[in-house]
């Protein structure tokens, strides 16, 4: 996919056609400064829009068009909304109301009315902005002038966000057994996920994988062996009396990315409670697979996995990473209070602060061989955690911004890979706010895409989202999970 997106730029006949020459012409240097701020998608350009057929048209046409992410919308002069009805109620990609004009300064001496005519983009876009509301398009609205690199990233911040959710439109997930006996959080309705999400989730027997596992040739095993020497610390065990559990660690690895590419899948979950024929409980294989894009989720958690490959969608080329992630245990104290994160075996390496390092130790659950696992601590920085549960009536994202930190010591006996961070704008206050919400103990960390994104997304999907930040409180928040719950009853279909 080439991701694209299109710009339209609304217009009336009444001006004529040298004006609207004009505002063709002004608006294609509106999109070449958009461009050149470095935007994730292809900016292309359509022709000045003056009449419903025709933009009820483009919009179907950027339905039907699989590089088409998104649009975004500008009315240069004044575009009377009537025209656009038809078309926004086609209009099923996500829609950007970009509110500016060609020029940043007014030319005070010597503005006529032919410039005001021209220019009146505070006058057209108000009208869209009244049709979209009066439509309840869902959108995200923007203002201020192009050359403005922080209009360029709040832009871009919605284009990432489009393209997480053409990718999750797409995807093909699958289950390796189900998921872990018991547990409430990582069931939902996959019906109503792929309706409202388009992701397809269904199963398939462990040992359908084990077949292929089983029959992966040994050269390359050895290639992978090899390129695991080049990339990684290697444990001395691991290249001795350990090798065969390396080898066997890269016949999961070779096996898993067979199976996915064959069936094109783009996300995974396993269950350490159903590994059938496998003589380990995957890590490392699936680290690597997370590191080149796969979502993952523990224990048949697919929402997890549907998010972790959305959100590396969303966050491609920033040199950042993401990762399945699970809240752990805390420090209370003494200092700052603090969340130790880590899973059993699966935090990818993305988010390593430095060259991880493979190793073999036992694992207390599963019931089979010692698993190799690349261990490391997570880089520092600002991040973003984020998770999804199923309420029943819909899904609810829950996320919490938190800044990702090293650990306050050394951590020689913890043998998986962690990160350590202090969420906002409190432990206490984030942990309260997440389990008031009934958010999940998986989730995604993201180092790649901010909370901008995710809201962005989160109104793309018509899905709800609860944001933890610096300004959250525990009876505000508990008010917005209340005042969310009448609105999505009321707002539900007959």
């Amino acid at each position: 996919m080439n991701p694209q997106i299109w710009f339209l730029t609304g217009s009336q006949h009444l001006y004529g056609p040298e004006t609207l020459q004009q505002v063709a012409d002004q608006s294609a240097e509106i999109q070449r400064t958009l461009a050149a701020g470095g935007l994730t998608a292809e900016i292309v350009g359509k022709p000045v829009l003056t009449d419903s057929g025709a933009i009820k048209r483009l919009m179907q046409d950027a339905n039907a068009d699989d590089d088409c992410i998104g649009v975004i919308a500008w009315m240069h002069t004044f575009s009377p909304a009537k025209m656009w009805i038809g078309g926004l109620d086609a209009l099923r990609k996500p829609l950007l109301h970009l509110h500016t004009q060609h020029n940043v300064s007014l030319p005070w001496e010597s503005i006529d009315m032919d410039f005001m005519n021209l220019n009146q983009a505070a006058h057209g876009d108000r009208e869209f902005g009244y049709i979209q509301a009066r439509l309840g398009v869902p959108r995200k609205v923007v203002a201020g002038h192009v050359s403005d690199p922080s209009v360029v990233s709040r832009i871009d911040a919605w284009a990432r966000a489009a393209t997480g959710l053409q990718h999750m439109r797409g995807l093909r997930l699958a289950r390796f057994g189900d998921n872990m006996r018991d547990v409430a959080v990582t069931e939902g309705d996959k019906v109503e996920a792929e309706l409202r999400f388009g992701v397809s989730v269904n199963t398939y027997g462990v040992n359908d994988l084990v077949a292929v596992v089983d029959a992966v040739p040994d050269p390359e095993i050895d290639k992978l062996v090899a390129e695991y020497r080049d990339t990684y610390e290697i444990a001395p065990s691991l290249l001795g009396e350990r090798l065969d559990s390396l080898r066997y660690a890269a016949r999961i690895e070779a096996g898993l990315r067979q199976f996915l590419t064959e069936g094109g899948f783009g996300a995974f979950t396993t269950n350490f409670e159903d590994l059938g024929g496998l003589r380990q409980l995957p890590g490392l294989a699936v680290q690597r697979l997370m590191a080149d894009g796969y979502g993952f989720g523990g224990e048949g958690d697919w929402k997890t996995s549907v998010l972790v490959t959305t959100v590396k969608a969303m966050g491609a080329g920033t040199g950042r990473g993401t990762s399945f992630m699970e809240d752990y245990t805390y420090h209370f104290g003494p200092g700052e209070p603090k969340i130790l994160g880590a899973h059993m075996l699966e935090v990818c390496p993305s988010i390593a602060s430095g060259r991880p390092r493979a190793e073999i130790h036992p694992l207390g659950i599963g019931g089979r061989e010692d698993p190799v696992r690349l261990v490391f601590d997570a880089a520092p920085g600002p991040a973003v955690v984020l998770g999804m549960a199923d309420m029943g009536d819909r899904f609810r994202l829950v996320g919490n911004e938190i800044e990702v930190i090293p650990p306050d010591q050394p951590l020689p006996n913890l043998p998986v890979a962690r990160a350590v961070w202090k969420p906002a704008p409190s432990l206490s206050t984030s942990a309260e706010c997440w389990i008031t919400a009934g958010g999940p103990h998986h989730t995604v960390l993201t180092q790649a895409v901010g909370a901008e994104t995710l809201r962005d997304f989160a109104e793309m999907a018509q899905t709800e989202l609860l944001m933890i930040d610096s300004r959250t409180t525990p009876d505000g928040f508990a008010d917005r999970v209340r005042w969310n719950q009448a609105y999505y009853r009321l707002a539900r279909p007959l």
